[in-house]
């Protein structure tokens, strides 16, 4: 199998593993020729990796920028440690904080970048660490500032956004439990990127969660092929059973995140001032654009865009995803700075 972190394979991008506060981190870094310009951090969400950026590293390092995308905490090759606080906001916040400062060095900022969990990450990472990010994109993930009040998964799914089922099943014991093994683990990925029964209905619903008996008769995922699918599947096959349990940790953390959160919203709404862009997917059905509306109140300098894709623009949609954050990091962020495009 070929296991290169990108496809075809980038000899300027490498895989790193490093500490942060006792856990051990991996992550892709890609240097592009000569001094860089900046430095981006890439933060990927459920169930990616590292990896799901491999269709934006090239062009960031093409403008001159150094690329740094972790495996976040649970995923692929960084650890996925028993304690659950380790997967709260706050901490993972608090571990891209040791991973910026080592890279860039004290007193340094960085742009920073998210898809899915990653983007709920890194509105979180600046709220932590504001001093730490000069911009920041996010890619289908609206910024939600904290709140005063505590509103339970199950009542948000019940009342406001039903198409949030799906992360009740998340959260609960039997994904977790059924999802084990090559096998499993391989049909469930194919099936949240898209992978269609033989009628030709996707295998996967938001409102009604797996089906672990269609899963299997899935159709190979046009936005996931055979060799991506095999890396994904190698990478969280490397990790003993239950291989899933990290990453869907991430959907366990409703009430901590918000107890570590609430002094932030006993102030005030929170919001946003440095430069923002949000990229919205017309076809996403977990996180539809409309969830963004109330973003034009809460974030001062905000830049939209659009693409015309579902869930996974970054690699059903690249060159359109691909221009959004070019443009906006010329007009808005490293103006005459970085270089001509390819």
């Amino acid at each position: 199998m070929d296991t290169s972190p990108l496809v075809p394979n980038d000899p300027r991008v490498k895989y790193v593993k490093t500490t942060l506060r006792g856990k051990t981190y991996r992550y892709l870094l890609g240097e592009p020729e000569g001094t860089p310009i900046d430095t981006i951090f890439l933060i990927h969400g459920f169930p990616d990796m590292a990896y799901g950026w491999r269709c934006q590293i090239p062009m960031l390092m093409s403008l001159g920028l150094r690329v740094v995308a972790p495996d976040m905490i649970g995923f692929a090759g960084t650890d996925a440690p028993e304690a659950l606080e380790e997967y709260a906001m706050k901490s993972i916040a608090t571990d891209m904080s040791e991973l910026i400062k080592q890279i860039v060095g004290e007193g340094n900022q960085i742009i920073l970048g998210g898809h899915d969990w990653g983007g709920f990450a890194v509105y979180r990472i600046i709220l932590w660490f504001p001093e730490l990010i000069k911009a920041v994109f996010s890619v289908c993930t609206p910024y939600m500032p904290p709140r005063d009040t505590y509103f339970p998964l199950e009542a948000i799914v019940a009342k406001l956004l039903p198409q949030f089922k799906y992360q009740l099943d998340f959260a609960g014991p039997e994904v977790e439990k059924r999802i084990q093994g090559p096998e499993m683990v391989r049909a469930f990925l194919n099936t949240l990127w898209g992978g269609r029964l033989p009628d030709g209905q996707l295998a996967f619903s938001t409102v009604e969660g797996p089906n672990y008996d269609s899963m299997v008769k899935a159709e190979q995922a046009r936005l996931l092929p055979k060799e991506w699918l095999d890396f994904y599947t190698h990478e969280y096959t490397q990790r003993p059973a239950p291989e899933m349990r990290g990453p869907l940790n991430w959907y366990r953390m409703t009430k901590i995140n918000f107890e570590d959160e609430k002094p932030l919203a006993d102030k005030g709404v929170v919001q946003l001032h440095l430069p923002l862009l949000f990229i919205g997917a017309s076809k996403d059905i977990a996180l539809p654009p409309a969830m963004s509306a109330s973003m034009d109140q809460t974030c001062t300098n905000l830049t939209r865009a659009e693409v015309e894709a579902s869930h996974w623009a970054l690699v059903e949609k690249p060159k359109e995803v691909n221009d959004s954050i070019e443009n906006w990091l010329r007009e808005k962020v490293l103006k005459g700075e970085l270089k001509p495009a390819l």
